[in-house]
C-alpha cells in the first residue's frame, strides 16, 4: 500500500467511525430520547474563533454565525478524519492491513482530553462538563461515544481490508 492509498484509507477509517457514531447517536435519540451533541452549537463556537473568541460563557446565548450548522458538522467529520490519520500515524500502515480494536480504543479514550479540556470549557460547559445539568452523564456519554467511534473505525478498517 503506497502513501496516498494509506492516507485515503486512514481518512476513510475516520469517516466510517464518525458515521457509526452518528448512527449510534441517532438511535439513542429516537429510541431512548437521549440527546447527542448539538453540532450547530459547535459550529457557533468554531465560528467565533476567527474573531479571537475561543471561550463562550454560554454557547446558546452567543451570537449566531452564518452557516454554523454546516460548520459544526464539517468540524465533526474533520475531527473524525484527523483521528483516522492519527491512528495510522501512531500504529503504522500495518494496522490498516491487519486492524485490531485495541489501538482505536486507546486513541479514542486518550483523546477524550480534547472535549473534556478544550471543547466543553470553550462552550461554557466547564471542565469535563462540570457546569452541565448532569456532569457525570455528560462524561459517560463522551466515554461511550468515543468507544463507539473506536469500534466504528475498527469495523471500517475491517471492511476496507
Amino acid at each position: 500500500m503506497d502513501m496516498v492509498d494509506s492516507l485515503v484509507h486512514a481518512a476513510l477509517v475516520g469517516i466510517g467511525g464518525t458515521i457509526i457514531l452518528d448512527l449510534y447517536a441517532f438511535l439513542l435519540q429516537r429510541v431512548l430520547d437521549v440527546s447527542g451533541t448539538n453540532w450547530k452549537m459547535v459550529g457557533r463556537w468554531i465560528g467565533h474563533m476567527p474573531k479571537g473568541e475561543f471561550i463562550q460563557p454560554a454557547i446558546g446565548q452567543a451570537k449566531p454565525v452564518s452557516g454554523e450548522h454546516a460548520l459544526g458538522w464539517a468540524f465533526h467529520y474533520g475531527i473524525g478524519i484527523a483521528y483516522g490519520l492519527l491512528l495510522v500515524a501512531l500504529w503504522g500502515t500495518g494496522w490498516l492491513q491487519k486492524p485490531g480494536i485495541t489501538e482505536p480504543l486507546i486513541l479514542a479514550l486518550a483523546l477524550l482530553m480534547l472535549p473534556y479540556c478544550v471543547m466543553m470549557p470553550g462552550m461554557g460547559m466547564g471542565m469535563a462538563g462540570s457546569r452541565t445539568p448532569n456532569p457525570n452523564m455528560t462524561r459517560l456519554k463522551s466515554v461511550v461515544g468515543h468507544c463507539v467511534f473506536a469500534a466504528g473505525m475498527y469495523l471500517t478498517a475491517r471492511l476496507l481490508t
